[in-house]
């Protein structure tokens, strides 16, 4: 296993020289790209560093052990390497982890959406009820949300709600929960006690800073229009809020967040970039495409990712067939046991492709 970490190990070395270096920190662009870089492989090259110390204990111990005279001591020893030999085991499963190509898009903050499909109202209301669980679980992260443009019923639920998520490996965390949602509960407005089965559907985008293609300004159209949402008098008077429509792709975005046109615009172009990225790459990657639509689908209530069962307080994903019964703990932003199973389960598929 060395033999694959002590290349990785020496362009970490080789990084941290270069990124103190005067001439470097002057071309920021450039510092960052390789700041990015040694932080990309700086758990690898600390596993290298561990296996390495771990291997020469094993050979150390062996040596003592092939010396050693005295029996009880002998023992001793060979317990000792046994525990070694455990730990480099260990280690090794957990840097083929670190091998794995990784997902170029981890690192990136996200655009959330969320839709009412199947359902009615009681989809609205289950779409508010998503919405409030990821930004409880942003909030237990230390992530920073904002509110890009929101849709609202009369009874408090959702049409259609778009935010975004800024904090560390964002979209490493929120990934897998692009597709369809199920919700199987009494709704507030069922008078029979009926347990009703609605949908809504949620798409994570990276939110990408840099993108290989520009945007025609003959391939857009700008609407601008009053804002609806919170925001006082203000908003409701001046024409702030902002719609862009891509015409080759028929994409349609808006935000009416901010108080300021110019910063709804800012905005707007941000997110048409991240959906326009994620549409151009589902285009050049089948296999993408294919998982995306497959989770997304369109609503209906056979489809899905994932079942919120309220009279068993159970959430099952149907995908790796694992529940958990902590259903307002769940919904209150403790996702995380989910999401790391979601996340060991597809290294597992992975490495199992990869023949490890």
């Amino acid at each position: 296993m060395l033999e694959k970490t002590t290349k990785i190990k020496q362009r970490y070395d080789e990084l941290t020289d270069l990124i103190v270096k005067p001439e470097i920190i002057a071309d920021n662009n450039e510092w960052k790209k390789l700041v990015k870089e040694r932080n990309s492989i700086e758990d690898i090259a600390l596993a290298h560093d561990k296996l390495e110390k771990l291997v020469k204990e094993k050979e150390q111990t062996e040596s003592v052990i092939a010396n050693e005279k005295d029996h009880e001591m002998k023992k001793l020893f060979e317990d000792e390497l046994f525990e070694i030999n455990k730990n480099i085991e260990k280690l090794e499963e957990e840097i083929k982890v670190l091998l794995l190509p990784k997902d170029e898009n981890d690192e990136s903050d996200v655009i959330v959406e969320i839709r009412a499909a199947a359902g009615g109202e009681e989809s609205a209301l289950f779409g508010a009820v998503l919405m409030k669980m990821y930004t409880r679980f942003a909030e237990r992260k230390h992530w920073k949300v904002e509110m890009i443009d929101v849709s609202e019923t009369e009874l408090g639920g959702i049409k259609e709600a778009v935010f975004s998520i800024k904090g560390k490996n964002a979209y490493k965390y929120l990934k897998y929960e692009s597709g369809v949602h199920r919700v199987q509960r009494v709704p507030e407005t069922e008078t029979q006690g009926r347990v009703h089965t609605s949908t809504a559907t949620v798409a994570i985008l990276p939110e990408v800073q840099d993108v290989d293609f520009e945007i025609n300004d003959k391939d857009i159209k700008i609407d601008t229009y009053r804002s609806s949402g919170a925001g006082g008098q203000h908003v409701n008077k001046t024409d702030s809020a902002i719609r862009i429509t891509h015409f080759p792709t028929g994409i349609v975005v808006a935000c009416q967040d901010e108080r300021s046109q110019i910063k709804n615009r800012e905005r707007a172009m941000s997110i048409l970039k991240a959906k326009l990225y994620d549409y151009y790459k589902t285009q050049q990657d089948k296999e993408y495409a294919e998982n995306r639509r497959s989770q997304v689908g369109t609503g209906d209530r056979s489809e899905r990712i994932r079942t919120y069962n309220y009279p068993q307080g159970r959430i099952t994903d149907h995908r790796i067939n694992y529940s958990v019964y902590n259903m307002n703990d769940f919904l209150d932003g403790d996702i995380e046991e989910m999401s790391d199973e979601l996340q060991r389960e597809d290294q597992k598929r992975k490495l199992e492709q990869a023949g490890n």
